[in-house]
């Protein structure tokens, strides 16, 4: 692999972290400082159908639409594992040395048209150990450094960073640094200086502490679609409405109707009609004292029998997106409490929200100094 390349592997401690999220500050970042930037994800596991007819992994589709990246997507994207991949690997039907190539050949394309190239891994950087092809391998394989990306605390945390670090160790690939992400910001000083000091015996930088946003980890009404397996019934074209606070409502609607604010998720059974009433209520109170006002509400409505379409219309008059889910309210208040939304490639404000947040607490000097 020619050494000359710029380029950057982005693994994290594990799943849900925010890695995506940190590439997308750190393409945008090396934007501003080098003329053509790439980016790849070797190995993708959920991935989408283009409009060409490729299955690429759903990250590569974000970041060239985004960033209107050169590079094909088959580069971008070289290996997918698919359900059963795992299975096929170990039955001997999938070539070891063929997916590797693959892999080495599309990295080389894209490093060689570009000035630098971040490449993201798949979780932490021993996803993949089962078909002898882990992010630690795979860096390794490419010659790359490795950024790692760890939740922002600081014992917990320098645990797991401590397990990544010694697969790193094990396969030869070089841990350039670390990135905290979700850091508290009453935290912030304590956790930077201390993280520092045991980074220390590594002789690892720390190159950034990002600060907790809870609006990149807020769902759209587009996530609680794929959660629920179901589409919007009204309201339709607020697919990535966000919300500041989700209400489980079991009260009178005398009482609900007292504490219903602006950018509220309501959950309740759809049979709890004077709750739906209520919230057009407001929505019409909220539009009288301002006409071009937006209550930004949204609904689920629950339970075992759908809304009547005659209050599905009403719902639609006032242009508030809701869904029905055929499930109890508390069991879906649990999906939801227990779900953690991804940033979708049509999601732009939470897209730029990550950007700007990531590129204004990493050191980009330090960073483009260790390539």
């Amino acid at each position: 692999m020619n050494t000359s390349h710029k380029a950057l592997f982005v693994a994290a401690t594990g799943q849900h972290v925010g890695k995506t999220t940190i590439c997308l500050g750190l393409v945008s970042g090396m934007q501003k400082r080098f003329a053509n930037v790439g980016f790849m994800k070797p190995v993708g596991q959920e991935h989408v159908k283009t409009s060409r007819g490729l299955h690429v992994d759903k990250d590569v589709v974000l970041f060239k639409e985004y960033f209107h990246l050169k590079s094909s997507e088959e580069c971008m994207s070289p290996v997918l594992f698919p359900q059963g991949f795992t299975r096929d690997y170990l039955d001997g039907k999938i070539e070891h040395e063929a997916m590797l190539e693959k892999i080495t050949k599309a990295y080389r394309d894209i490093a060689d048209s570009n000035d630098i190239t971040i490449v993201e891994g798949t979780g932490h950087c021993g996803v993949g150990s089962i078909v002898n092809l882990n992010n630690a391998q795979a860096a390794a394989l490419l010659n790359i450094p490795i950024i790692i990306v760890a939740s922002g605390g600081l014992g917990s945390s320098f645990d797991e960073l401590a397990l990544n670090w010694i697969l790193c160790q094990q396969t030869g690939a070089k841990v350039a640094g670390i990135i905290l992400n979700r850091v508290l910001p009453e935290k912030r000083e304590m956790i930077e200086t201390y993280m520092k000091k045991a980074l220390s015996r590594w002789n690892i930088p720390l190159l950034g502490c990002i600060p907790y946003d809870a609006f990149l980890s807020n769902p759209s009404m587009q996530d609680f679609e794929a959660l629920f397996d179901t589409t919007l019934l009204s309201g339709k074209r607020h697919h990535m409405r966000h919300f500041r606070t989700i209400r489980l409502v079991a009260t009178s609607a005398e009482d609900f109707q007292e504490l219903l604010g602006p950018s509220q998720l309501i959950i309740t059974p759809a049979i709890r009609e004077d709750i739906i009433f209520a919230t057009l209520a407001k929505y019409r109170s909220f539009r009288a004292h301002n006409p071009s006002a937006d209550l930004e509400a949204g609904m689920i409505l629950t339970g075992e029998h759908p809304p009547r379409p005659e209050l599905i219309q009403k719902l639609n008059e006032a242009d508030i997106p809701m869904l029905y889910a055929p499930v109890g309210s508390y069991i879906a208040m649990k999906k939801i409490t227990s779900f953690t939304a991804k940033i979708r490639q049509e999601d732009i404000e939470k897209i730029k929200e990550a950007v700007t947040l990531v590129e204004e607490n990493i050191d980009f000097d330090q960073l483009t100094s260790l390539l």
